[in-house]
């Protein structure tokens, strides 16, 4: 087997084609965009690029057939941020062959040491965890827009060369169609949202800059009780937000106010992987076409949920069934969206994960950030439990 270095047209074409190679036949997988791959790793478009380096290569038999495909990256900002320096592997594809896969992770792992890290996690994104981040386990389904998916095999890869279970990701699913929450739910939400301590207002476009600012401020003070928690990027959002411009719906993203102080948020997008299947991974003018024709059909009939974050303080306040209050009423006018994807709930996160499940969400998808400790004697921790409050009381 040889490795080659990703690092001209050829060898990016070759990269894009393993997938393709390893997903034959198998319907439940939607092509993402070469483009937007591309995008993770061109340091013009990729803030991560800022303060971190990446790697990728594609692997082949000796006679010249593809068999897999790795990329290894470093931010050095969130590196530092645990017990051992760690980076990253992801964008990983490769056949049910054991020793193909070991050959892929040990390429990534000596990169990285020769980098200063003892651990990678993987398989992960060089960028924001809402897009390519995880190891699909348990739902082998087609997954919302940005949730990998993978063969069952992977799992084995992975374990069977060392990594561990360093965290899950749960997606819940939720079906619109089907009769109301009970009323007490809508009760409570309503009597929330009328406060008039509180306001609620959806993104626009025109306030771009605001709200950023307002994402940022809400992100920070709900996560900075992590272990190891970083503030957030502002290009990073930036770049999410031209990137997705073309599907956000701004109602599907919203913001709460107490006192004019955003304490809360909410970002959903359309399930773009309904669209995407159909486009074998390329936008070019007719790709372009053929995605505005789609979308004109209301091809895109589900959503996904990317974030949702309430500051500490406001936890239990019902701030989160208000915005579910006021995003009804939008889902009865795009009608034409029938299921919603409450995706990415850490288990490091109970109370996200206790609010999926109170608003009606059927745990349906189970997917695993893997870690990989390169000295293989040091004991092996899972992502310790958010537990603001009581971080709070000793503040």
């Amino acid at each position: 087997m040889q490795l080659h270095l990703v690092d001209d047209a050829v060898s990016r074409k070759k990269f894009h084609k393993v997938p393709h190679l390893v997903y034959k036949g198998d319907k439940n997988w939607a092509p993402p965009l070469e483009g937007m791959i591309e995008d993770t790793f061109n340091p013009a478009k990729n803030p991560s690029f800022k303060n971190g380096e990446a790697i990728r290569w594609v692997l082949t038999s000796d006679d010249g057939k593809l068999l897999g495909r790795i990329a290894a990256f470093i931010n050095y900002d969130k590196a530092v941020a645990f017990e051992q320096p760690t980076g990253g592997c992801g964008f990983f594809e490769c056949v049910d062959d054991q020793l193909a896969a070991s050959k892929l992770f040990d390429a990534a792992r000596d990169w990285l040491k020769e980098r200063g890290m003892e651990a990678m996690d993987g398989p992960v994104n060089f960028g924001e965890n809402y897009v390519n981040w995880g190891l699909l386990v348990d739902g082998f389904m087609p997954q919302g827009f940005g949730m990998p998916y993978n063969p069952k095999y992977y799992q084995k890869l992975f374990e069977t060369y060392g990594f561990q279970m360093y965290f899950q990701q749960f997606s819940y699913h939720l079906d619109t169609t089907l009769p109301e929450l009970p009323d007490r739910f809508w009760k409570v939400a309503e009597w929330v949202a009328k406060k008039p301590q509180f306001k609620f207002e959806h993104f626009s476009w025109d306030k771009t800059e605001k709200y950023i600012d307002d994402f940022a401020r809400v992100y920070d003070n709900a996560w900075r009780f992590h272990e190891h928690f970083k503030p957030l990027d502002k290009d990073d959002l930036r770049d999410f937000l031209k990137s997705a411009k073309p599907i956000l719906e701004p109602e599907f993203i919203w913001f709460a106010y107490h006192e004019d102080e955003p304490i809360a948020l909410f970002v959903m997008i359309p399930d773009l992987n309904q669209i995407l299947v159909n486009m074998k991974g390329k936008l070019n003018f007719w790709g372009i076409l053929k995605f505005l024709w789609l979308k004109k059909k209301k091809t895109m009939t589900r959503t996904r949920s990317l974030i949702i974050g309430i500051v500490p303080k406001f936890q239990r306040s019902g701030v989160d069934a208000a915005i579910f209050w006021h995003l009804r009423p939008v889902m009865y006018r795009k009608n034409w969206y029938k299921e919603m994807e409450l995706s990415w709930a850490g288990d490091f996160n109970p109370k996200v994960v206790a609010l999926y499940e109170s608003v009606g969400g059927k745990h349906m998808k189970t997917h695993y950030t893997m870690r990989y400790l390169f000295d293989r004697n040091k004991p092996f921790e899972r992502a310790p439990i958010i537990n603001a409050e009581k971080v709070s009381e000793k503040s």
